[in-house]
């Protein structure tokens, strides 16, 4: 049976090359920016990234990602630096993880299984890590083949069945027994989850939601006054986290959740639906966007995206652009060094007057670590809060 240490793709002081295959269609900086999300996430995981290596293709290679040519270029530099694993931007067949393994020699980790990994270290409760638990199983079960090469030395066949494919077909059975014990376990999380929302029936249910590493976290210990961990890593909080919070004798619940990120592996969203159930049951959402962030749009659309996925696009939402701490200094150092002729990142004002700020009426900006508007943010929210209660409760008025 495949141990427990298969699924930690990094230790501390591992080292590792980054691999990206973008399409022609993908731009240089889009590239660029997905590789640093990704060198985020290999710090975060605890490694070490040395290099970074892109071939743009209309498609990826079926056997091994990547060209040939790349292919050993790659290995050339594996083996000058000692790389102890080679990290790609994107999920792996078990066929190309085999023959890449093959020929690197090194431990071959795709984003699903980094992702995995990070959400394994990150799982403070029973249920998240039995979430974690089910989802690292599953993306396991196609996968065995891998662990068992070095003991396939005879061909299949009648009469010539190896003892890797006897240890592997042994395996399989024991991690499909042990999904349906972690389903088992989650349902009962699930059934205890259902109740305690059934409690709080009739409560105003605020949540946030926002891409990972947003300020999500602090946002919540702001407006709660709890200790919820909070830190400048992706996946901080993996767990939900409510909160009861009373404004003017009108009670409502403020629910910190997981955050989401491009091409998020939906073997973990399946696997986290009851921790999502809080967003999909929620009357109000706050959408937490780092505003500094160059790409800030696109990871808007992201949460969109995966709002969508789990059935809670229906929802009003309160836009937040935080971190506007940081976008001011951005701001400042370009009118520095280029100057306001040339094209620089727009004023607050100017944010505040585009098509962001009118469609979601309003768009709040703020800066939860400097603390900066927290006071119309939380005005804005009791009263948005309020007008829930008051239409569940009108005789309360």
């Amino acid at each position: 049976m495949a141990k427990k240490q298969f699924y930690e793709t990094a230790k501390p002081q591992e080292t590792a090359v980054l691999v990206a295959v973008p399409s022609y269609k993908q731009t240089d900086a889009q590239t660029k920016e997905y590789l640093d999300e990704l060198t985020f996430l290999t710090e975060t995981a605890g490694a070490t990234t040395l290099h970074r290596f892109v071939q743009k293709l209309d498609k990826p290679d079926r056997a091994t990602f990547v060209g040939s040519g790349k292919l050993e270029e790659i290995k050339a530099y594996v083996l000058e630096h000692s790389v102890d694993m080679v990290i790609f931007d994107d999920d792996l067949s078990p066929s190309q993880v085999r023959n890449i393994e093959r020929e690197l020699q090194v431990k071959i980790v795709d984003r699903s299984l980094l992702i995995l990994d990070i959400f394994a270290m990150r799982a403070k409760t029973a249920q998240a890590h039995t979430q974690v638990e089910m989802a690292q199983y599953q993306y396991l079960l196609p996968r065995l083949t891998n662990l068992w090469t070095h003991l396939s030395k005879q061909k299949g066949g009648i009469g010539m069945k190896g003892p890797g494919e006897t240890e592997i077909e042994t395996d399989r059975r024991i991690v499909r027994e042990k999904i349906s014990l972690l389903k088992e376990r989650l349902k009962k999380f699930e059934k205890q989850n259902f109740e305690q929302r059934k409690s709080r029936a009739g409560i105003v249910r605020v949540a946030l939601v926002g891409y990972t590493n947003v300020g999500k976290s602090t946002i919540m210990n702001l407006l709660s006054k709890a200790d919820v961990f909070a830190e400048n890593k992706l996946f901080a909080t993996v767990d939900a986290t409510v909160r009861k919070i009373v404004i003017d004798n009108i009670p409502f619940l403020l629910s910190d959740t997981v955050g989401f990120i491009r091409k998020l592996p939906t073997k973990l969203i399946e696997s986290f639906k009851s921790t999502l159930d809080e967003i999909r049951e929620a009357d109000l959402l706050l959408h937490v966007v780092d505003i500094s962030h160059p790409s800030f749009e696109d990871q808007i659309e992201v949460v969109k995206n995966t709002l969508t996925d789990i059935n809670a696009s229906d929802k009003p939402v309160l836009l937040i652009f935080n971190k506007m701490d940081q976008y001011l200094q951005q701001r400042e150092k370009e009118l520095q060094e280029f100057g306001e002729e040339q094209q620089v990142r727009p004023s607050l004002d100017d944010l505040k007057a585009t098509y962001m700020a009118k469609e979601h009426a309003p768009a709040l900006f703020i800066s939860a670590t400097d603390k900066l508007n927290i006071d119309q943010l939380r005005e804005e929210l009791f009263r948005r809060v309020a007008e829930l209660h008051y239409e569940r409760y009108p005789n309360n008025v």
